[in-house]
């Protein structure tokens, strides 16, 4: 829809405030990023960019009444904390935009960082075509990041949960369809890679069993095989160090994602299994996210 449909339209409700409205009705249901959860559902309904969003706002345009009604369901269903990625079917994620939807994980911002390290261990990896593996891939975040930030890398994902494949699948085909996609169980990841990949990243599960997250969108909508990691949420990073220690050559670096307080633990439990140098990582908000190794 263009805005000319929208300043022309007319019937219909005043933009501004109906959207102002939106927000006051996210904020009291506790929503924590209100006004911008209801310009984004309100461009998303009219589609058009949230800039374009608020020139029509300021133009005092009006949102016709088809628009405004399926804006008000979805505002409610956030107001119900359904995740706003789920009502529009995207998640940012660096450059890229995912499909996401119920039964895959959506990718978080501070995932970010986590991809900028395994990024630039790989654009320092020898040969013309190095090779990273993202183990437990969901929704292809970070096996997407890198199949497009380093063109020249090979880039092999695997995922063992159907309904997170599926979605996977949609991304892999729309941004890098020349990267690998496999349906397979972490621990049996890529058998013909072994010895041969410079860069194995993961963002896997990692809250302890009684760690219930507080934010109900985490909590009820994403799916529990990707968030819990058993009683201290390292059961899966025991996996990986040994999966990773198969799949990398010599000097290759591994990449893991985690919760602030376990880094520690982490970096005790890759240098008891023989890894090197580790090390963790805070994210943009000071908060340790990822921990590094190196493959002896």
């Amino acid at each position: 829809m263009s805005t000319s449909r929208i300043s022309d339209a007319p019937a219909g409700s005043d933009l501004a405030p109906l959207v102002r409205s939106a927000a006051e009705r996210l904020a009291a249901a506790g929503v924590p990023s209100a006004d911008v959860d209801a310009e984004l559902l309100a461009a998303h309904v009219l589609g058009i960019g949230r800039g374009e969003l608020a020139a029509a706002m300021m133009r005092g345009a009006r949102m016709p009444e088809p628009e405004a009604t399926r804006f008000a369901q979805f505002i409610e269903r956030r107001a119900s904390r359904e995740p706003l990625q789920h009502l529009t079917g995207r998640a940012p994620f660096r450059h890229l935009e995912l499909r996401v939807g119920p039964g895959v994980f959506v990718p978080r911002p501070e995932t970010e960082m986590v991809a900028q390290l395994a990024i630039d261990a790989l654009h320092e990896a020898p040969g013309p075509e190095p090779v990273a593996v993202d183990l437990g891939t969901g929704s292809g975040a970070l096996a997407l990041s890198l199949a497009t930030e380093v063109p020249h890398a090979r880039v092999h994902a695997a995922e063992n949960s159907v309904d997170a494949f599926i979605w996977a699948k949609e991304n892999f085909a729309e941004l890098a369809p020349h990267a690998r996609l496999a349906f397979i169980d972490l621990a049996d990841a890529f058998p013909d890679l072994d010895g041969t990949v410079s860069v194995v990243v993961s963002n896997p599960p990692y809250v302890p069993d009684d760690a219930i997250p507080r934010d109900p969108e985490v909590r009820f909508w994403d799916p529990p095989a990707a968030l819990y990691g058993g009683a201290d949420g390292l059961d899966v990073v025991r996996i990986l160090s040994g999966v990773a220690l198969r799949l990398l050559h010599p000097g290759g670096t591994l990449v893991i994602e985690h919760g602030e307080w376990q880094g520690a633990g982490i970096r005790d439990l890759l240098t008891a299994d023989g890894w090197r140098g580790a090390a963790t990582h805070p994210d943009l908000t000071l908060r340790d996210r990822a921990t590094t190794a190196l493959r002896p």
